[in-house]
């Protein structure tokens, strides 16, 4: 550094001010990124925050707010100056077509409700899982006269409601102390009856329930969860908690294989891998033979119909085609083939089943998103057209469209939209403004080879636009690895898998996941009777019919 400090020293008096104070700024920083890397608590993904930012993919943090290049124009360039611009690839499109039976939203932002001083962000009617307790007038009920003016009656109003939350261990526990009497002359004992709720199993099926939601829906390991409970006194080893989960597992067993039955008759069907750890088969690469596979996956994919969502995880040797096409081999031979949306790799095509491939766009739009630094004009044009067919995909969604008028919508919206960027895109080879090898023409070749794949939801009714679904429910697996690193056996990944399966699919039907693994083992008998009966869609219809059966 001492001889960095010297020739600055020495270029002072031969560079301009600017230069200077340039280079003596290059210098700090080589300075400072040499004493971040030698520190032994940096990682690689801190250093790349360090040098280059957080990474964003939203539309204003990648292009801004305020560019040179209008939304409505092509990229202008010594050789396409003068051309006619395409079409507005913008959702605010006038168009010629006034009679269609859609509108388009403006991009007026909505007027934002005054609070009412001291509410706060979540309503009581969100409190549903709490204990709900009703409180009386200790001298008023509705028909009395009013106190105030003797002439009026009272009527009910909506009640004023104040929440109370109070802290408890996730797993509480009751002592029971039955008294114990002995004969001082025979001897004999005298025990009191243990009362109703004491008996039965030690771990109750909501303890049972607790527990593999911490685990496998909130990523919170063993070992987490028993230094937890011992600091509450109310202690729950860490083997034991595998020990309650794994005795209970095979109830579950005839409901999860339901649930793949039914998501094998899906209309739609998304897939993605993520990579998993998993130690008995991490030992036992060591005795593979060359070419063998040695990689280890958990597979995500989610199932969807008109009426519900179901999302599945397999972890193992099995990349997410191989996944999917055993599911698909359930599928009933009466329904047509299913809509698959997934990313270019060729890993998730199920290899024996016959689909409708789809290809996320969000993946054909991240090629564009990593190299807008270097081609700015062209990427925006790129990501504008994008971000117009995703606002039109967006207002259907609203509308709650089906799946032939959103196709309908798109097709009147969005077609002329993608027909130019096709267009523009090929000119850019057809005319040699873009180098194929470059970046720009690898992003752009990514595109058109699988545009068929990527403009699918113009031609067929309910293709989606991206895997984002999927991604999302990868998203806890992920958490799992990034908490508990590994699993020590299949059997525990396996198990896993079945667990996260009912918990996130329980999440997309919006049911009450604590419930519905509460229910299964409480009515036992007839789940394993009746499993389709049983799934997180219908299992509140089902538990209401046992008392009118009864």
């Amino acid at each position: 550094m001492s001889q960095l400090d010297e020739a600055l020293s020495r270029a002072a008096n031969k560079l301009d001010p600017e230069d200077h104070q340039l280079f003596s700024a290059i210098a700090d920083s080589y300075l400072y990124l040499s004493e971040v890397i030698e520190d032994k608590q940096t990682t690689i993904a801190k250093l790349r925050k360090l040098m280059f930012g957080s990474k964003s993919e939203k539309y204003k943090d990648v292009v801004g707010s305020a560019t040179g290049q209008q939304p409505d124009q092509q990229p202008e360039s010594q050789d396409t100056a003068g051309e006619q611009p395409a079409s507005k690839p913008t959702a605010d499109t006038d168009d010629e077509d006034n009679d269609t039976a859609f509108t388009v939203a403006e991009d007026t932002p909505p007027e934002k409700k005054k609070r009412a001083p001291g509410h706060g962000r979540r309503s009581a009617a969100d409190y549903t899982g709490g204990q709900q307790v009703t409180v009386k007038h200790p001298e008023l009920e509705p028909g009395s006269s009013c106190p105030e003016c003797d002439n009026g009656t009272l009527y009910e109003k909506t009640p004023k409601v104040v929440v109370k939350l109070v802290g408890q261990a996730p797993i509480d526990a009751t002592v029971y102390s039955m008294q114990k009497l002995r004969c001082h002359l025979c001897g004999k004992t005298f025990t009191a009856p243990p009362p109703v709720e004491a008996t039965g199993r030690k771990y109750d099926c909501t303890a049972v329930s607790m527990i593999a939601l911490l685990r496998y829906g909130s990523g919170f390991p063993f070992n987490r969860l028993d230094r937890l409970q011992g600091n509450l006194e109310i202690p729950l080893a860490a083997s034991t908690q595998w020990d309650v989960l794994s005795s209970v597992a095979p109830q579950f067993i005839p409901v999860h294989h339901e649930l793949m039955r039914q998501a094998a008759q899906g209309d739609v069907v998304y897939n993605d891998d993520t990579t998993v750890k998993i130690l008995e088969l991490l030992k036992a690469n060591k005795q593979l033979s060359e070419g063998e596979r040695s990689g280890i996956f958990t597979s995500g994919i989610v199932s969807t119909t008109a009426d519900y969502q179901i999302a599945l995880y397999f972890s193992g040797r099995q990349h997410a085609g191989e996944n999917l096409g055993d599911i698909l081999k359930q599928r009933g031979v009466e329904l047509e083939e299913p809509i698959q949306m997934c990313d270019a790799l060729s890993r998730n095509l199920p290899k024996e089943m016959a689909v409708i491939l789809s290809n996320c766009m969000s993946h054909a739009r991240r090629e564009f998103v990593d190299i807008y630094d270097r081609f700015s004009n062209e990427c925006e044009y790129v990501l504008n057209a994008m971000k117009h067919v995703y606002k039109i995909d967006g207002i259907a969604r609203k509308q709650k469209m089906s799946p032939q008028e959103r196709l309908e919508f798109h097709q009147q919206r969005s077609q002329s939209t993608m027909d130019d960027l096709h267009s523009w895109m090929q000119r850019q080879f057809d005319e040699k403004l873009v180098e194929p090898n470059s970046a720009l023409g690898g992003a752009i070749t990514y595109m058109l080879k699988r545009w068929d794949r990527f403009t699918l939801f113009l031609r067929k009714a309910g293709a989606p636009l991206d895997n984002n679904i999927c991604e999302r429910a990868l998203k806890r697996a992920i958490m799992h690895r990034k908490n508990s690193l590994f699993y020590k056996t299949l059997n525990g990944a396996q198990l896993g898998d079945m667990f996260m399966s009912f918990i996130h699919t329980c999440e997309l039907c919006q049911a009450n996941a604590f419930d519905y693994l509460t229910q299964l083992q409480r009515n036992n008998e007839q789940v394993l009777q009746h499993p389709d009966q049983w799934m997180p869609w219908n299992y509140q219809q089902t538990l209401a019919a046992i008392p009118a059966a009864a």
